[in-house]
């Protein structure tokens, strides 16, 4: 078993060192200057789609009323917030916990810097991916539906990508990621309970089974109701500890920058470290370009393309400039953060060190609830993706006893093959991404431009295929 760990480290090393992390980086910067920092110039435009307002409220009522809305006769309306909330409940999961606290002992303070710099040029990347994903989304039954692909296939005309991206992002989020979530679930409830893991992952594989057979609609409401519950509370608790320890934020604040750049002694030869947990654990928590998110993008109904683009920027920023530096925040002010311990456990701790055996408990409670919203996330971008690959029931039958049996072995398995297996995955996954993206990226661009332009005529912008100055056959929502 050894010889196998080291053998995944040699290759996540290299594929995440010398391929993953330069074309991250190199994309997220391209599409923040591409777009004049859309994610930057555009956040009062999230804040108010996110709470349903209008960008402008047109004088005129425009009858020519764009096609996603007249799906909403045909499909059951998932709006722009829902949407948000899936996407949001993956996010949202243990790399917010347990991921932080990994990049912390790994890579010390200064990985925290290196995952608000990823976030922050990611989230053009977000932008870009998710407005592809309503461009290109397609009708269902229940609702709408799309991915990377899709527009791999209808965009670039390659469905041997869409079938290749489709095949990674369900061994990537239907197994690996799920061990991970229920591996750090069940060490939380167990170390908390003293029940068995095997008993826990048990409970935990039948309540998953139990939401999953229900469908896209049950998973959105699902995540509609956890998902800003469970983000406020912890928020909350953190805002607690920042006033207990205010006197305290500028010296941590100051450790986070030195460390980050090799400044403190003890962070010397550490800075390429920091920096590469703080890539890698970024990219885990908050998704951005790794393809995920955009599955959940496309349910969403809404009048233009550029609007859930820049929700889902908006959910780069809500996971990883907040609740992980939450949990960021809550471990360094603690002092725990060089104890050797790893992981929720040493979360938990650092939480209990501000609050008290509470402060456990709370953790316990927040690891069920961020590990669970976003194992039933995860199934959701796999049974998207299958039925990419196959409209066979049976597949999705298949695919969610799958996903249950891969819930119950996360809670066998050690945490460092977790990792192993979900970096490796996620590398590959995001590499095919990104090629596909960046190809794409003049359409998103003339996108945004359309968007601009209505909004400076005062309008709340609405989007047709027509208003394409190439219009495609491919594009099906929009006519």
């Amino acid at each position: 078993m050894l010889s196998i760990i080291q053998l995944l480290d040699a290759i996540n090393d290299y594929l995440w060192t010398y391929v993953v992390v330069v074309m991250l980086v190199g994309c997220a910067v391209y599409f923040t200057v591409r777009s004049k920092g859309v994610q930057f110039r555009l956040l009062g435009d999230m804040v108010k789609i996110i709470t349903g307002r209008p960008i402008y409220i047109s004088k005129v009522e425009d009858s020519s009323a764009t096609a996603s809305a007249d799906d909403a006769d045909r499909t059951k309306k998932i709006g722009s917030f829902r949407a948000f909330s899936v996407s949001l409940s993956s996010r949202v999961g243990t790399g917010n916990l347990a991921g932080v606290a990994s990049a912390i002992f790994v890579g010390g303070p200064g990985a925290v810097f290196w995952m608000w710099v990823m976030a922050l040029l990611g989230a053009a990347t977000a932008f870009v991916e998710s407005t592809l994903a309503q461009l290109y989304k397609r009708r269902g039954k229940e609702s709408f539906y799309g991915g990377p692909a899709y527009y791999m296939q209808y965009g670039l005309h390659r469905r041997w990508m869409g079938i290749l991206f489709a095949v990674l992002i369900t061994i990537t989020f239907g197994m690996a990621n799920q061990v991970v979530q229920s591996n750090t679930l069940c060490d939380a409830l167990s170390d908390a309970s003293g029940i068995s893991r095997a008993w826990i992952g048990a409970g935990l594989t039948a309540a998953t089974l139990a939401i999953i057979f229900g469908g896209v609609t049950r998973i959105s409401n699902f995540s509609g109701i956890v998902v800003p519950f469970m983000a406020a509370g912890y928020i909350l608790l953190s805002t607690v500890v920042l006033a207990i320890n205010i006197t305290e934020i500028p010296s941590m604040i100051a450790l986070i920058v030195k460390s980050a750049f090799g400044i403190e002694q003890a962070a010397g030869g550490m800075i390429g470290v920091a920096m590469m947990q703080g890539v890698k654990r970024g990219l885990f928590s908050n998704e951005a370009g790794e393809g995920s998110a955009p599955n959940a993008a496309a349910i969403a109904h809404t009048s233009h393309p550029v609007k859930q683009g820049l929700l889902q920027a908006l959910g780069v920023f809500s996971d990883t400039i907040v609740i992980c530096s939450c949990t960021a925040f809550i471990i360094l002010l603690s002092g725990l953060y060089d104890s050797g311990r790893d992981g929720i456990i040493l979360t938990k701790y650092a939480l209990e060190a501000h609050v008290g055996k509470a402060g456990g408990l709370f953790i316990t409670a927040a690891i069920f609830l961020f590990a669970y919203s976003t194992i039933i996330a995860n199934y959701f971008y796999g049974e998207t993706n299958i039925r990419f690959i196959t409209d066979g029931k049976t597949s999705i039958n298949i695919f969610r006893l799958i996903t249950g049996i891969t819930v119950m072995a996360g809670g066998l398995v050690t945490l460092q093959t977790a990792w192993s297996m979900v970096d490796i995955c996620m590398g590959i996954m995001t590499l095919v991404n990104l090629i596909a993206i960046i190809q794409l990226s003049p359409k998103v661009f003339q996108l945004l431009d359309n968007y601009i332009e209505q909004r400076r005529q005062h309008r709340d912008p609405q989007f047709r295929r027509s208003m394409m100055t190439d219009t495609e056959k491919d594009i099906e929502c929009w006519e």
